[in-house]
């Protein structure tokens, strides 16, 4: 059974940084994409993006810029990297792994954490 924790989220003004965290406990078939999607209060959850086990990054269209995903396979870690953070980037960060990248834009989801929130104020 695999499970997904998150940390790192917090409360950050506008224009600021922050570092989410993803550590995966359990076996992740290769070529699963594992990465992050989020959900605003009273909106729908959104792809944020995904890294598949070989190392190969997946955006989102409207993230690409300011969000940066990597993996660290020795601990298997995935971070998000989110610079420049908006108002409109406030929500629940979510863990999550798919069995395809096109899974995981579609938000097919196979396994998914708990969340971490994110918060940007002005």
């Amino acid at each position: 059974q695999v499970q997904l924790v998150e940390s790192g989220g917090g409360s950050v003004q506008a224009g600021g940084s922050l570092r989410l965290s993803c550590v995966a406990s359990g076996y992740i078939p290769y070529g699963y994409c594992t990465g992050w999607f989020r959900q605003a209060p009273g909106k729908e959850r959104e792809t944020v993006a995904c890294i598949d086990t070989y190392g190969k990054t997946n955006y989102a269209d409207s993230m690409k810029g300011r969000f940066t995903i990597s993996r660290d396979n020795d601990k298997n870690t995935v971070h998000l990297e989110m610079i420049g953070l908006k108002l409109e980037d406030t929500g629940m960060y979510y863990c999550a792994a798919a069995r395809t990248p096109r899974s995981f834009n579609a938000l097919v989801l196979t396994w998914r954490g708990q969340g971490t929130q994110v918060t940007v104020s002005s």
